[in-house]
């Protein structure tokens, strides 16, 4: 087992759904999809630290297995404590 394993945490896919709410808009939910495990850790290089200072909230890296496709806007919740994530850059 290795260090990043070690730090991997469990991860839910949110998969955005719109129905119509029948007077001709819609409402939108989110419903949990695949589950998938994670390791998360606060970005405090000096891009990062120049990113926030233009107005960029928090920047976290994400690695996940090989297997794991995250594609660009896609959205997350980490489990232990209900964080909600979304993807801004491409995972390749």
């Amino acid at each position: 087992m290795s260090l990043i394993d070690d730090a991997m945490e469990p991860c839910v896919l949110l998969d955005k759904k719109s129905e119509p709410d029948g007077e001709g808009g819609f409402i939108s939910s989110w419903a949990e999809g695949a589950e998938f495990k994670a390791a998360l850790a606060f970005n405090t290089s000096l891009e990062a630290r120049v990113a926030q200072k233009q107005g960029v909230t928090s920047l976290y890296t994400v690695t996940t297995r090989k297997s794991v496709k995250l594609d660009y806007h896609d959205i997350f919740r980490r489990i232990s404590d209900g964080k909600i994530f979304r993807v801004t850059s491409d995972s390749d």
